[in-house]
């Protein structure tokens, strides 16, 4: 039996195991994906599963994605640009970390704006951690006008550091509150909203442009307060379900050569949400 699985803390909430186990039943590959809960401070012993327990792939999520690249032998071009890691694939003896989450995120929102590229669009990315990183990389590779928001604005200033050759500046969360009519798409990348703490919401959406679209990352809940605040303003929005099923097809393509059915991964995942 092939075995690939999930790090993270918490894990709990993740539909990873249910949506994997699909795509690996229609493609008729045997195969088991665990979750496995790990603190910050003991990243070495996921290492240690991966390689003893004999694990040909993780995925990454939130809080490792930066801190795992200390641990691989080697890092792919997508992931060295982002700074983060959301895929490790066992390549021999090797331990490679790669990044779907750009490619994976891009798909859903150019599909959902029905648009090719991004040029002269206002981009508000709220975050600064792994995720907000992935989708800065993808923005800037669609020619947008990003803007990155960041409770700690140091957090938001390092980012932009890392794409200093595009159009991105930074400001505060209360200061983005204030510029909200200029932006056509708000993207959220932070945990604000993630289930268990469902009743939070990282932006107050009061002055957002109507026609703007909302976008979050976080697919537990799958309405969070913001996609809820949105959708009663009548703007609209974009899940963290398409996402999730992208990067985790091309997770799946990266440690099997395979493409996963993504129609029926998502249906899988709407199953238990």
């Amino acid at each position: 039996m092939r075995k690939f699985g999930l790090i993270g803390h918490p894990v709990s909430h993740s539909k990873s195991p249910q949506i994997h186990g699909a795509a690996y039943q229609d493609l008729g590959v045997t195969a088991e994906y665990v979750a496995f809960d790990i603190p910050e401070d003991n990243l070495a012993k996921a290492i240690e599963i991966m390689k003893v327990n004999g694990f040909e792939g993780l995925n990454v999520t939130i809080p490792h994605k930066v801190k795992i690249m200390e641990y691989l032998d080697t890092v792919g071009e997508d992931a060295t640009l982002i700074g983060a890691v959301n895929t490790i694939v066992k390549e021999g003896d090797r331990l490679v970390g790669r990044n779907t989450d750009a490619d994976g995120y891009m798909e859903s929102l150019l599909g959902a704006l029905r648009q090719s590229t991004l040029a002269n669009s206002n981009v508000l990315v709220i975050g600064a951690g792994g995720a907000a990183r992935a989708v800065v990389y993808g923005l800037t590779k669609h020619d947008a006008n990003i803007t990155i928001a960041n409770r700690t604005l140091h957090k938001a200033e390092q980012l932009a550091m890392l794409f200093s050759s595009a159009n991105v500046e930074t400001v505060t969360i209360a200061e983005a509150e204030k510029q909200l009519a200029k932006f056509d798409i708000v993207i959220n990348t932070s945990s604000v909203g993630m289930y268990p703490d469902v009743t939070n919401q990282p932006i107050d959406v009061t002055f957002l442009a109507m026609e703007a679209l909302v976008s979050d990352l976080i697919y537990n809940p799958l309405e969070t307060q913001l996609i809820k605040a949105a959708k009663q303003r009548g703007n609209p929005v974009l899940t963290g379900v398409e996402m999730f099923v992208n990067q985790a097809a091309l997770s799946i393509f990266h440690w099997t050569g395979l493409t996963a059915n993504r129609e029926k991964m998502k249906a899988e995942v709407l199953k238990h949400l």
